[in-house]
Parts: C-alpha cells; sequence; structure tokens
C-alpha cells in the first residue's frame, strides 16, 4: 500500500458542524471553542460562514466570532461565502481565506441556494475574482459528489463538469463531498479515476460524511489514490439543513487516529483534541458520536469511579 508521508487536516468543525445544530451555541462558547482548536496543532479551521442569518441562524454570529478570535501564527482562518454580500462582510473581518459552493446535482443545488448550477456560476466567478483582487486564497466545495438526496446517484462526469468551471475561476484546491455519507470505496475510486485523468491530486481535498459509517474506509482508498487533505469536524458534529438524514462529518480525532496510527504525519495533537471535544460537548448538551470520544468518556468515568474507591 502506498501511503502518503504527511496528511493535512484541516476543521471544519465550527462551520459545518454547528450549522445543523438547533440549539444557539453563544458567541463566546464558539470563541472559546476556536481558542482550544488553536492549541491542537491545526494548520486551518473554518470558523463560520457569511450566509444570510436567516438561513443558518448557528451562524448569525460569523463577524463577531471572526473578530473576537486569538488568531494563531501558521493558521488559516477560512469562512464560507455564498455571494458578493457575504464576500464584503469577511473582508470586514480579516478572513484569511474563502470558501465558495458548487453542488454537483441540481437538486441539491437548488435547495441549498435556489438556483440552477448554470445561474451559480457567474456569481461564484464575481466572488472568486473580487476575493482575489483582495489577495485572499479561494477554495471550492463540491457537495453531493456521489449522490443526492433529491436526485439520487451523481455520476463523476458531472462532477467533472462542476470540477472544470471552479479550476477556471482559479480556486486553489477543490472540497469533494459526499454530502450525505452514502459513499463506499469501489464509488469514491470510480469519482477520482475520472478526476485524476484531467487534474492532479493537489486540487482535490475529499470531505466525508459518516452516515452510513463507511468514512475513514473511503479516506483510506482517497489515500491510495494520492489525496493528501481531508475536512474533518471535531466529535464527528455535522450534517447539512438541506440534506435530510445527512449525519456528521467523519470526526477529526478519528481521522487523526486513523493517521497516526499508519505512521502519516498529520501534526495534531490528540489530546488535546479531546480536551477541545468534550469542551464542546458540554455546551452542545449532548455526547458527540465519535469512537474517541466513547474511549476518553468511559476512561474519564473510569478514574472517576476509581478515585472514589481510593
Amino acid at each position: 500500500m502506498k501511503l502518503p508521508a504527511k496528511v493535512t487536516i484541516k476543521e471544519v468543525g465550527p462551520r459545518d458542524g454547528l450549522q445543523n445544530e438547533p440549539n444557539f451555541i453563544e458567541t463566546k462558547d464558539k470563541v472559546d471553542w476556536i481558542n482550544l482548536l488553536n492549541q491542537t496543532g491545526l494548520s486551518y479551521i473554518e470558523v463560520s460562514s457569511f450566509v444570510h442569518p436567516k438561513w443558518i441562524p448557528q451562524l448569525a454570529d460569523s463577524e463577531q466570532v471572526l473578530k473576537s478570535i486569538r488568531r494563531k501564527p501558521g493558521v488559516t482562518y477560512a469562512a464560507l461565502v455564498p455571494n458578493i454580500r457575504g464576500l464584503e462582510r469577511a473582508l470586514n473581518c480579516q478572513v484569511d481565506e474563502i470558501s465558495v459552493f458548487m453542488s454537483a446535482s441540481e437538486g441539491h443545488n437548488q435547495k441549498n441556494i435556489n438556483k440552477t448550477i448554470d445561474e451559480t456560476f457567474p456569481v461564484l466567478k464575481e466572488v472568486v475574482d473580487e476575493a482575489k483582487k483582495a489577495n485572499l486564497k479561494v477554495r471550492g466545495y463540491v457537495p453531493t459528489v456521489i449522490a443526492c438526496p433529491y436526485d439520487g446517484p451523481v455520476e463523476p462526469e458531472q462532477v467533472l463538469k462542476v470540477v472544470d468551471r471552479l479550476a477556471e475561476m482559479g480556486v486553489y484546491e477543490i472540497s469533494l463531498g459526499d454530502t450525505i455519507g452514502v459513499g463506499v470505496p469501489t464509488q469514491v475510486e470510480r469519482l477520482l479515476e475520472t478526476l485524476l485523468k484531467h487534474f492532479p491530486p493537489r486540487l482535490f481535498a475529499m470531505h466525508f460524511h459518516d452516515t452510513r459509517g463507511t468514512a475513514l474506509a473511503n479516506v483510506l482508498k482517497s489515500l491510495e489514490m494520492g489525496i493528501t487533505a481531508f475536512d474533518s469536524s471535531l466529535g464527528g458534529l455535522g450534517g447539512c439543513p438541506y440534506a435530510k438524514g445527512a449525519s456528521g462529518n467523519v470526526s477529526t480525532e478519528d481521522l487523526n487516529y486513523l493517521l497516526t496510527g499508519m505512521n502519516i504525519d498529520t501534526g495534531l495533537n490528540p489530546q488535546a483534541l479531546i480536551e477541545a471535544a468534550f469542551f464542546i460537548e458540554e455546551k452542545l448538551g449532548k455526547k458527540l458520536p465519535s469512537k474517541q470520544m466513547v474511549i476518553a468518556r468511559n476512561e474519564r468515568s473510569a478514574n472517576i469511579d476509581n478515585a472514589r474507591t481510593v
């Protein structure tokens, strides 16, 4: 098995992880959480999104969060930007990098931003052009690369069409999302075989949701095919407001365990990840689903029980 020596893990929990949570997390708690994430070794944190607050109420405080966090040298603080108005707001907060998004399927794109794919491209191009004028790097998200909750299976050739247009705009990286978490390694292989005939592996990051427990298997297949960047969410938080049934992202700490166990360098501190996960778990008032958190919870419980018997 040919594996890379180093992989970049991109933390999307503060944006993608929280966006589907029904109970509002206080701004101070979001800021404190991101400041804890600063101590984990992460080099990339997606802090929030500049969508209209009525669509994602959880992220209505994006400007205040970005202005309040402690910025650590060497860490990129990114935000999702849907349109030129969102970009203007992001620029006022000294965001380091923005992401734009375009679904691979018409149904999800319509539900997400109420536009067809063809209608969305001019909007994105305006955002990308203006961001580059402001010397910002731009990343692209392509959700529903395996299947769509509205349209069903998505062919790799359809994904390629969207990737082509984003690459033409000059985004530096494209995150390929299995939004509803239905993908298996053979589907990931088929998708990447199509895309890698036209683009180098360094253009892509993978963004797997773990709805059916196949996210880490899909990570392994992606690694074998040369991908070295992965999105993840601490604790396995996540979901999509426009994809019913989509569960959380692959968890950062589970992904880190897999990679480091195969002697792949991530630069992350596993204990610091767990501490940050416990913090947001308490604020959410619910148990996070990652395997490493189950283990850590059991260990804490055992330590408490042992202390009581001493």
